[in-house]
Formats: C-alpha cells, sequence, structure tokens
C-alpha cells in the first residue's frame, strides 16, 4: 500500500473514531430531561415538583417509543410549555398532550386544559361544554333573540352527535354560548395539519368539544395563561427555558358579557 493510501485509510479511521466519540458524548434524552429540572422547577406551579415532571416525560417516552426519535429540543420544548401550564401531559385529566408529528413533538392542549385555564380569568364563572345527540331535544336560535335549549333524552339511546355547544357565565351576570354543528366541526378538522391524526380518530367528540371552545374563546375573556396556551397548542417549540413573554388577558367588549342572560 502507498503512503498516500495508508494516509488515507488512517484519516478515515480518525474521522470514523471523532464521529463515535461525539455519539458516545452525545446525552440520551433522559439524561436531558435530568438537566432540565432546574428550569422545570422555575415554570412550575408551587404544588407540581420537577422531579414528578420528568418521570412522566420517561414514562409518556417508553409508552409511545415515536417520541425519542422527535427531535430532542422539540420535546424539551413541548415538556416545558406544559410545566407552565401546570399541566401532566397525557395523564388521565386530558389538559395535555405531546404527540409526535413528522420528526417533531407537538404540545397538544386538550378542551378539558381549555377549561382550567378559562377559570384563571377574574371575570370567569363557569364553563362547560356539551354534545347534542339525535335523540335529545334541543331549540338553538340565534340573531336578536338567542335561545339555547338542551333536554338530554333520559329514556333511550341517545343516539348519534347532532351538534356541539359551550356555555359560558361570567361573575358579572353575563352568558354566552356557541353552538357547532358536524359540517362545521369537519370543515374545520379538514384545515387542520393534524386532521388524521389519532387524536380525530380515537378521541372524535373531546377534539369536537375543542373545536367548539376554541371559537368561543374569540368572544370570551383569557387570561394570560390561556392566551399563551393557545398560542402554543399544536407547535413545535426548540427552546427549553423557563422564561416567556407575558401575554396580556383579554376582556373583550361585548354587550352581552357585561348584560344578564341571553341564553
Amino acid at each position: 500500500m502507498s503512503t498516500d493510501a495508508r494516509n488515507a485509510v488512517a484519516r478515515r479511521a480518525e474521522t470514523v473514531g471523532q464521529v463515535e466519540q461525539q455519539a458516545q458524548q452525545q446525552p440520551t434524552l433522559a439524561q436531558q430531561i435530568e438537566r432540565m429540572k432546574p428550569e422545570m422547577e422555575r415554570a412550575l406551579p408551587k404544588h407540581m415538583s420537577a422531579d414528578r415532571m420528568a418521570r412522566i416525560a420517561l414514562t409518556l417516552i417508553r409508552k409511545n417509543p415515536d417520541l425519542a426519535t422527535c427531535n430532542t429540543q422539540s420535546f424539551l420544548g413541548a415538556l416545558m410549555t406544559c410545566s407552565q401550564l401546570g399541566f401532566e401531559p397525557g395523564s388521565p385529566t386530558q389538559e395535555a398532550y405531546i404527540i409526535p408529528r413528522k420528526g417533531n413533538a407537538e404540545f397538544q392542549l386538550g378542551y378539558q386544559g381549555m377549561v382550567t385555564l378559562f377559570y384563571q380569568h377574574p371575570m370567569a364563572s363557569s364553563i362547560k361544554v356539551e354534545t347534542v345527540r339525535e335523540n335529545d331535544y334541543f331549540e338553538h336560535e340565534e340573531g336578536l333573540e338567542e335561545r339555547l335549549v338542551h333536554r338530554p333524552c333520559a329514556t333511550g339511546p341517545r343516539g348519534r352527535a347532532i351538534a356541539y355547544y359551550s356555555v359560558a357565565r361570567l361573575i358579572n351576570g353575563g352568558r354566552t354560548f356557541k353552538v357547532m354543528y358536524p359540517d362545521e366541526i369537519e370543515e374545520r378538522r379538514q384545515k387542520l395539519p393534524s386532521k388524521n391524526s389519532p387524536a380525530w380518530r380515537d378521541n372524535y367528540d373531546e377534539m369536537a368539544k375543542k373545536t367548539v371552545l376554541r371559537n368561543h374563546f374569540k368572544a370570551l375573556p383569557k387570561s394570560a395563561q390561556l392566551a399563551r396556551a393557545l398560542a402554543h397548542d399544536g407547535t413545535v417549540r426548540t427552546d427549553a427555558t423557563a422564561d416567556v413573554i407575558d401575554v396580556a388577558p383579554e376582556y373583550p367588549q361585548r354587550p352581552e358579557l357585561e348584560a344578564g342572560p341571553t341564553a
């Protein structure tokens, strides 16, 4: 073998060795989650701990190995968003999720998370989201004489879903509602990148309720936390710091939110 050939082989071996060494030095996702705990501690509400969030994150990865193949920074970013909002991703409360999609981990806000964050606004009194089924009694009118009446069927099967609605009450006595029908839900679903996701396939009613709430919130006061959560919903975040830009609470000026009942 010539001197040039030997040198070329040596250089290739050196390059391979450097790559292997870098791979060995690259921290695992579990190690990066561990290193992130001080930042999570800063972000979490006082009643939650970084140790618990780290365990939840590792459990998510074990249950869904696709998360381990996602861009690491996107997973850490989604975990930080959950920490800042005080939500345990994938928990039975259904407030938030971390979903793998196209090589990234996305934060997804559940409709129960929206409800939880709505109550943080000082004007919030109550909110509920319901499904109307074909054997229920249902009246819905818009215009000057708004009306919403729903009596679930109590004498037999309620049947398939024919509408979804949310009703919100404020501490000043104001009350407002939003109704959406299946064709409206489908129209919005078809515009989403996640339209064929397991969430829509396996939890259609929950996603439909979330769609109604998102539209209803356009006319409702939102806390800074809720505004931030809606902004991050379905997005990829690649920074995992506890520092965020504050979002001012919203107080929409609408007569029906300042007067008496209209529903």
